[in-house]
């Protein structure tokens, strides 16, 4: 017997158990299919839309160069390890929960707000993001955003963003004319990326252009990444 099909076997038997142990409600059977997919992995021989969509992220960042074609194959399988070495996290080439945390598809996302943070607050991440990331990668415009979003978890900074966002000498673009420029698409998907989870700085709380700053303190923090001209650092 085949391993799909032990696999089925198995999966058969655990569903007549508890259908049994319910009285035959289809309300559970529907349950633990919804409950299964939810914890689904997509790997090598994996195909569909969850696939083709992990290719269009990882496309969009760089990582995949081949047809979106919904199909998890060595190509797409060598750009989720390269994405899983860049952020830190286990690197298996299987796009896990963590994986598509990371890569902004495993959370809820919404227009008008998400998880804990309201519309507007989503939509001042994504003005911060613009003003202070304008140019840089897609992958660096998130970072800024999860920047933000650490210190908001941060006992030393204030819990919410605008708090963040408007603490004294914090962000210098929202006093000059970069604040008031329109919102990029981009930054507007990379807010929703940075609170979905995923967060390129590796947890940083600053970050800063050496070519701009003089600030000696600023210099003196620990780098713990770069992406474009930024440096992330505790």
């Amino acid at each position: 017997m085949s391993k799909t099909n032990r696999s089925f076997l198995r999966i058969g038997i655990v569903l007549l158990i508890i259908i049994g142990m319910t009285g035959g409600s289809l309300a559970v059977y529907d349950t633990f299919f919804k409950e299964e997919s939810i914890y689904a992995l997509s790997r090598v021989g994996s195909t569909g839309s969850e696939v083709r969509s992990i290719q269009n992220k990882l496309k969009s960042l760089g990582y995949y160069k081949g047809a979106v074609d919904g199909i998890y194959g060595t190509q797409t399988k060598n750009a989720v390890i390269a994405f899983q070495r860049n952020c830190g996290i286990t690197v298996d080439g299987i796009a896990g929960p963590q994986t598509l945390l990371y890569l902004g598809l495993g959370g809820s996302s919404s227009s008008t707000g998400t998880g804990k943070y309201t519309a507007q607050e989503v939509n001042l991440l994504a003005k911060v993001i613009s003003a202070e990331a304008r140019g840089e990668s897609y992958e660096g415009q998130v970072a800024v955003g999860a920047v933000v979003l650490n210190r908001v978890a941060h006992p030393s900074f204030p819990d919410s963003i605008s708090g963040v966002v408007y603490q004294n000498g914090a962000f210098s673009c929202v006093y000059d004319s970069n604040w008031y420029q329109p919102v990029a698409d981009s930054a507007k998907r990379a807010a929703q990326d940075a609170i979905n989870g995923w967060d390129p700085s590796g947890g940083a709380l600053y970050y800063y252009n050496p070519a701009k700053t003089s600030n000696a303190w600023m210099l003196s923090r620990k780098v713990i990444k770069v992406i474009g001209s930024h440096r992330f650092c505790i």
